[in-house]
C-alpha cells in the first residue's frame, strides 16, 4: 500500500488520512479526518485522490494515517 494517497484503491471510507483543503494548497497545512467518499473517479491523481471527510470538508489526500504507528 502507498501512503501517499494518489492510488484509489489505497484510499478507502472509514480510514484516518491528512489532506490539502483548496484554500490551503499554497500553505500546505493539513487537515485530519475520516473518510466518508471518494471523489475522485480515476484510479490514480499525482496530487492525491479527492475526498469528502465524515464532517463535510472536500481535499486531496496527501498521506494516509497508519494506526499502527500512533
Amino acid at each position: 500500500m502507498n501512503k501517499n494517497g494518489q492510488y484509489r484503491a489505497d484510499v478507502k471510507p472509514g480510514m484516518e488520512v491528512d489532506i490539502i483543503l483548496k484554500k490551503d494548497q499554497r500553505t500546505g497545512e493539513r487537515t485530519r479526518g475520516y473518510v466518508k467518499r471518494l471523489l475522485t473517479s480515476a484510479t490514480y491523481h499525482s496530487r492525491g485522490i479527492k475526498v469528502m471527510l465524515d464532517d463535510g470538508q472536500v481535499g486531496r489526500v496527501i498521506e494516509i494515517i497508519d494506526e499502527e504507528t500512533e
